[in-house]
């Protein structure tokens, strides 16, 4: 025999499990930073309040065609200057600049950290 559901009470189970799902998903979502966001020293040009030390990779472009990294709002092709620095290799998430034989790496997300996986640990 067919059970029905009372449709007041389906409907109150999905309201609250997408209350649930919005409010993990935005907790979660404050705690990255927004790479979009231009540096501090174009936010606050008069350098009030605190301010990065460093360059800021924004976005890199990689193409067949183009490789191109935003730096502090400046676009910087592959082997090309920012400042007295040259960009010498680019990855997805990273781009290397060197300055004589000084390396300085800068990353998309600099505050996220790569933590091993529950399956790679149960590998070793």
């Amino acid at each position: 025999m067919a059970q029905f559901v009372n449709p007041l009470l389906l409907v109150s189970a999905l309201l609250c499990v997408g209350h649930s799902f919005a409010a993990t998903s935005s907790s979660v979502s404050q705690n990255l930073p927004d790479p979009t966001k231009p540096p501090a020293s174009i936010l606050n040009p008069a350098g009030i309040g605190e301010q990065e030390s460093g360059p800021v990779l924004q976005s890199i472009l990689l193409s067949a065609n183009r490789k191109i990294a935003i730096i502090d709002g400046q676009a910087i092709k592959l082997n090309g200057k920012f400042g007295d620095q040259t960009l010498i290799k680019m990855t997805e998430s990273e781009v290397v600049l060197r300055r004589g034989k000084q390396l300085q790496t800068l990353s998309l997300h600099p505050d996220l950290r790569k933590k091993p996986s529950l399956e790679s640990t149960k590998l070793k």
